[in-house]
């Protein structure tokens, strides 16, 4: 990734939304104590940062002299979304496998934008197995959660974010397959900046975590959390590297603090966070004391939510998955 390529994709994406804000909300930075911006990624069309990496990713693909006469991918809602979004403007159908019990709302808004949606297996690396098979098979081309493309496109938002608040000391984002993180540290690194980047997963998904301390991608037995974003049972092995490489810390945090920062978040910007949405914010909560008088920059990655898990969250309760 270039300054070039970075502004290209930038043009690119803006073709679909508009840039995101970055806010700096009074109540949510006295409530932390920790002056604190949040990267509304909740605010593009499909409720969720990875439209972005979706567009550039379909127009590298829309270009090929071999362009796929079917793609198909996995996800827990939000890649899911971005990829259909994306190819109703380059004309390739999508087939897109879920895990059971998927998020309802993000189920339809996938079908709304296109996508032949399929429910597999019993979580994310089962659908994400499955839709490997197919492609094998020579049923689709896959599209990947972990991709240069992706990466490239997800890179607008940190571009966004870094150009728009200066001096920032630290960004916490979540882990899912390292998409976001990734742009983040490769943004910080072509900017020259000494931003340090901070991931985040769930204490119900630790894969990550686990292999940014020993090296060695090694997978869970379960991912069942309510941030569905970050419910990944295998890390991959390219993220990780990369991860190891660039990134100064990961945090685990539990349901009841990704619930109890999604109420913060409700509370203090009237925003709606989905689970992994805020688990940047939990994280900071976590680690507040280390950021008294700094800068400190948190992902809300999506919005994207079903009103009866949100519902849950505001009474007081954490959902149970």
């Amino acid at each position: 990734m270039n300054l070039t390529e970075l502004k290209s994709a930038a043009d690119l994406v803006y073709r679909f939304m508009q840039p995101t804000p970055q806010y700096n909300w009074p109540l949510l930075s006295t409530a932390l104590g920790v002056e604190t911006f949040v990267k509304h990624e909740n605010h593009t069309p499909t409720g969720a940062f990875k439209v972005r990496g979706g567009s550039v990713y379909l127009d590298h693909l829309a270009k090929r002299s071999d362009r796929p006469a079917r793609l198909i991918t996995a996800t827990r809602g939000n890649h899911g979304q971005s990829i259909p979004f994306a190819e109703r403007s380059f004309g390739i159908p999508v087939t897109v496998l879920v895990p059971e019990g998927n998020s309802s709302d993000k189920n339809a808004a996938m079908r709304a934008s296109g996508a032949d949606l399929e429910v597999f297996g019993a979580d994310f690396d089962m659908a994400r197995l499955e839709a490997e098979r197919r492609a094998h098979l020579g049923l689709g081309e896959i599209v990947p959660s972990f991709h240069d493309h992706l990466i490239l496109g997800v890179g607008t938002y940190a571009y966004e974010l870094f150009t728009a608040v200066q001096d920032l000391d630290a960004v916490y984002v979540p882990i899912g397959m390292g998409s976001g993180i990734c742009a983040l540290m490769r943004v910080r690194d072509l900017l020259g900046l000494p931003t340090r980047i901070i991931g985040v997963v769930s204490t119900a998904a630790d894969a990550m975590a686990r292999a940014f301390q020993s090296g060695q991608p090694e997978p869970t037995a379960t991912a069942r959390t309510v941030a569905d974003g970050i419910a990944t049972r295998m890390p991959n092995p390219l993220a990780l590297n990369e991860i190891r490489a660039g990134a100064h810390h990961i945090v685990t945090v539990t349901d009841d603090e990704i619930a109890e920062a999604m109420r913060c978040l409700f509370r203090t910007t009237h925003q709606v966070a989905e689970g992994a949405g805020a688990a940047a914010c939990a994280a900071l909560m976590q680690e507040r004391a280390l950021w008294q008088g700094k800068k400190v920059g948190i992902v809300m990655t999506g919005g994207n939510i079903d009103p009866e898990v949100f519902a849950t969250v505001l009474s007081g309760s954490t959902p149970r998955i």
